[in-house]
């Protein structure tokens, strides 16, 4: 028994702070450790048939519900059955242990509730449950004379003298904040208050799936965790971390399945860097572990709204409370419940955890099916245009390529000789190591490129899947600092993401650039043969329309032979810059494009497009 929390040899407090997987761990490690013949808790006696009985049907998440005597309005103060609840732990483990469960609290008419900010909970990770608790006392604040708190204390002081007559090893599990004030009335054996008679009794109620995240202390993916692995009786010391990662997993795979076939650049090390940006968001609001805001503004700098997006809705997950519920549910936000009729009474939390606060963080949803029918029959087919952020992105991606293609070209071309008078280029290193039993420096020089890069085509994919593209379209630049653009891609109107908004993929593009006017390449019937595919059309667009001898061609593989020999037939050349020089998550947002049903949709086109970074 520890000397810290024991305020005689039949009685032992526990200092706890709700809502916290890791105490809960904690309550259960020194359950199994000692042995105790009664169980306290700061919950009163009308409560105990309705939370002993919504124990029972865990993992289904239930709450006890009692109205109060409200005289202005009617209230609500109700018991989460949370199974990453300290004091609900307690019970669970005392019940399943034939082991008496002791409801101590003060009966009051309406109940006050008491927020306070409290050290991180993963600290237990580190420090004892003494050395916690001892920190946290000098920062705590003695309750008011006269407040109900401060009654409610000397009552539970009071039964816990009582209990002392009829067990031999008693445990009281109770808030942190109240342990310090619970020993000072226990020891003074102060004046306490009688049970108020209350005419209600609590029932209890399952929580529906939206109102989860407001009843649970740790997120409901984060609990589900929990009792997943309780279930399988596997070690679930370091989930209050390990979680975290999980659920970025998850909601990386869901998002995966919601992109491109290709869309694999959220890899590990990218996820590292998530993590790392989590983490300072953390450390900055003076945490441990981060919240959910954290997550998803985190989610959304590193990846993006809809993978934000995916992490908010993977955190609300609790499977168990998909299954057939006993009765019907009951929904609770922000302290508020919510009657069959839609109307908002107060509710009041009896077994209160960490605060939580309100942020903003803006992020685009995903509209609904209906919505998108809706939009997609009010599209003008006489109307298009691109959007004008993702063409200033794009444009400078191909200039940096051509830039990078003049430069493969003038390597290529270098020539290296023994250094004479000049230095030339530069001292070529390798060269003159391997002459260096001959004596003296080689160097190197680099050409001056001839002529210029006017065509750049780009290849996303190969084989490339004809069906999945079947978008064929050339636009025409709007300025002198775009291009000519003809590409193939998905089908913009399989994607309407707002009121004349379509969102599509490139499978291939060609780029002319300076921008003239030149035949839409897949109606011209100079290019009609007996290999149709997509990619053979862009690469014979671009022989027959570059003035320049050269085209570069960026491609995950290299140019097919019957591609070099069109080349050589029409005296050009064509420079290939592999794919996967670049990174593949620019090359897949890049990829991303929106097409727009007419100039007047650009004024409002950036409340529908998610961010994509």
């Amino acid at each position: 028994m520890s000397p810290v929390f024991a305020l005689s040899p039949r009685l032992t407090v526990w200092p706890v702070v709700h809502g916290s997987g890791d105490f809960a761990l904690e309550v259960v490690r020194r359950l199994k450790v000692q042995s105790f013949d009664c169980v306290a808790v700061p919950i009163p006696a009308s409560f105990e048939h309705a939370v002993e009985d919504a124990v029972s049907h865990l993992p289904q998440i239930s709450v006890a519900l009692m109205a109060e005597e409200e005289v202005a309005s009617t209230a609500y103060s109700f018991v989460p059955i949370d199974p990453c609840q300290a004091v609900i732990t307690a019970i669970r483990y005392a019940r399943n242990a034939g082991i008496t469960r002791a409801y101590i609290d003060l009966e009051v008419p309406n109940f006050e509730e008491c927020a306070f900010n409290l050290p991180d909970p993963h600290a237990l990770k580190f420090v004892s449950l003494e050395q916690f608790g001892s920190v946290v006392v000098p920062f705590l604040k003695e309750p008011p004379i006269g407040s109900q708190r401060r009654a409610r204390i000397r009552r539970m002081a009071y039964e816990l003298h009582c209990l002392e007559l009829e067990y031999e090893n008693i445990v009281f599990v109770c808030d942190v904040t109240d342990w310090p004030w619970v020993r000072q009335a226990y020891q003074m054996r102060a004046a306490y208050e009688a049970h108020h008679a209350n005419g209600q009794m609590a029932y209890c109620r399952p929580v529906s799936e939206e109102g989860l995240y407001f009843v649970l202390g740790e997120l409901p993916y984060i609990t589900y965790l929990y009792e997943h692995r309780r279930a399988e009786s596997l070690a679930n010391a370091s989930l209050s971390v390990d979680g975290i990662k999980m659920l970025l997993l998850d909601a990386r795979t869901a998002w995966q399945n919601n992109q491109l076939d290709s869309a694999t650049w959220l890899t590990s090390q990218r996820l590292g860097i998530l993590l790392q940006y989590v983490r300072n968001l953390t450390i900055t609001d003076r945490r441990l572990t981060p919240d959910l805001y954290n997550l998803a503004l985190a989610a959304k700098q590193v990846v993006g709204d809809e993978y934000a997006l995916n992490v908010i809705q993977k955190a609300r997950i609790y499977p168990p409370q998909g299954l057939p519920l006993y009765g019907d549910s009951v929904s609770i936000a922000c302290g508020r419940v919510f009657t069959e009729e839609g109307v908002g009474v107060c509710a009041k939390n009896r077994l209160p955890g960490i605060p939580k606060s309100w942020r903003k963080l803006s992020l685009k949803p995903v509209p609904r099916e209906p919505q998108r029918e809706r939009w997609r029959l009010q599209w003008d087919p006489f109307g298009q245009c691109s959007y004008p952020p993702e063409d200033k992105k794009i444009e400078s991606f191909q200039q940096h390529v051509r830039k990078q293609a003049l430069q493969a070209i003038g390597d290529f071309d270098s020539k290296t000789e023994k250094f004479t008078a000049s230095l030339k280029d530069g001292l070529d290193l390798r060269e003159t190591l391997r002459n260096w039993h001959s004596g003296g420096f080689y160097v190197k020089e680099y050409p001056l490129s001839r002529g210029k890069v006017e065509v750049v085509v780009f290849i996303f994919e190969s084989p490339v899947n004809v069906r999945r593209y079947p978008w064929r379209g050339t636009w025409y630049a709007e300025h002198k600092e775009e291009s000519t653009l003809s590409f193939f891609a998905t089908a913009w109107a399989d994607n309407i993401v707002g009121p004349g908004i379509g969102q599509a993929t490139y499978g291939g593009c060609l780029f002319l650039y300076p921008p003239r006017a030149i035949p839409d390449l897949w109606t011209d019937p100079r290019f009609e043969g007996i290999d149709s595919s997509p990619e053979h059309t862009l690469i014979r667009g671009a022989l027959f329309h570059s003035v320049e001898r050269r085209i570069v061609l960026v491609s995950p593989n290299p140019p097919l032979p019957q591609w070099r020999k069109m080349a050589r037939q029409q005296k050009k050349q064509i420079v290939h810059v592999p794919l996967k020089r670049f990174s593949p998550g620019v090359v897949d947002r890049l990829r991303q494009f929106h097409v727009l049903n007419g100039r007047e949709v650009r004024s409002y086109a950036s409340k529908f497009i998610r961010d994509f970074r």
